[in-house]
């Protein structure tokens, strides 16, 4: 692991810190060492949520360090483009909760490390952009793709084709943000929406995400629901469903085992 990323865990939550100040700019190690982080968290049965916020109070991302294109490598920005998919391609597919705790500045492929999770909440001093056409380049981590399901192709094309930046306020109001609070508070939010993601049974959780996400491929409804059926039996053969349904009955809280 890199300090570029830093874990730390409370219970069944992990929660994951972009620290590369001032500006929390991605590398080569830290987008490595992002995969891996989330690849582990995978593998830990005890934690259910994630929440990823950026260190200090200015910034959660800034993106790319321009200088690793500044030479026109072609070879070098392939290795970096390969490096942020998997990065970001790891986070969306985390099985749990995601949640973004957006603290400040969330630009380039800071933002498109927001958009890989599955929650967002925004300070209200953030602000959102999605600038790489400014400098020649594009969105290489699921901008385009990402940007388009959640505020629809009419200001995803204004974000990215003309540069726009959005203010907290603004992204909450075309669905690119669920929640803007107070400067200071992002974490805290976060982690209230994390603790009740908490109580909801993780395999239940892990399936009702894949469902949501499968949408995204253009499935038939027909072909939806089949699936929204086969996942639910699926469920009786883990030890959380018997769990749930038990400690329901006997008025208890349930003592998930993600298994």
């Amino acid at each position: 692991m890199s300090d570029l990323i830093q874990l730390e865990k409370r219970d069944h939550i992990a929660i994951i810190t972009i620290n590369n100040p001032p500006a929390n700019t991605w590398t080569l190690e830290s987008l490595s060492a992002l995969t891996e982080t989330v690849e582990a968290l995978n593998a830990d049965d005890n934690i259910f949520a994630l929440v990823v916020t950026g260190q200090g109070e200015k910034f959660f991302s800034a993106g790319a360090d321009l200088k690793s294109f500044a030479d026109g490598d072609a070879g070098k920005a392939n290795i970096m483009a390969q490096a942020f998919g998997k990065a970001f391609d790891t986070l969306t597919r985390f099985r749990g909760v995601s949640i973004a705790a957006i603290n400040g500045y969330a630009m380039g492929g800071g933002l498109e490390c927001a958009l890989s999770c599955d929650l967002r909440i925004a300070e209200e001093q953030a602000q959102m952009a999605l600038p790489e056409a400014s400098v020649g380049v594009l969105p290489c981590a699921g901008g385009t793709q990402n940007l388009p399901w959640l505020v629809g192709e009419g200001w995803a094309k204004r974000m990215i084709l003309c540069g726009e930046r959005i203010t907290a306020e603004r992204a909450l109001a075309i669905g690119l943000v669920e929640e803007v609070v107070p400067t200071g508070t992002a974490l805290d939010k976060a982690l209230e929406l994390a603790a009740m993601a908490c109580k909801q049974s993780p395999s239940s959780t892990a399936r009702c995400k894949s469902l949501v996400m499968s949408a995204r491929d253009g499935r038939s409804h027909a072909d939806g629901w089949r699936m929204e059926r086969e996942l639910f039996i699926e469920l009786f053969s883990t030890e959380d469903q018997r769990e749930g349904v038990n400690a329901f009955l006997e008025k208890r809280a349930p003592q998930w085992k993600n298994r």
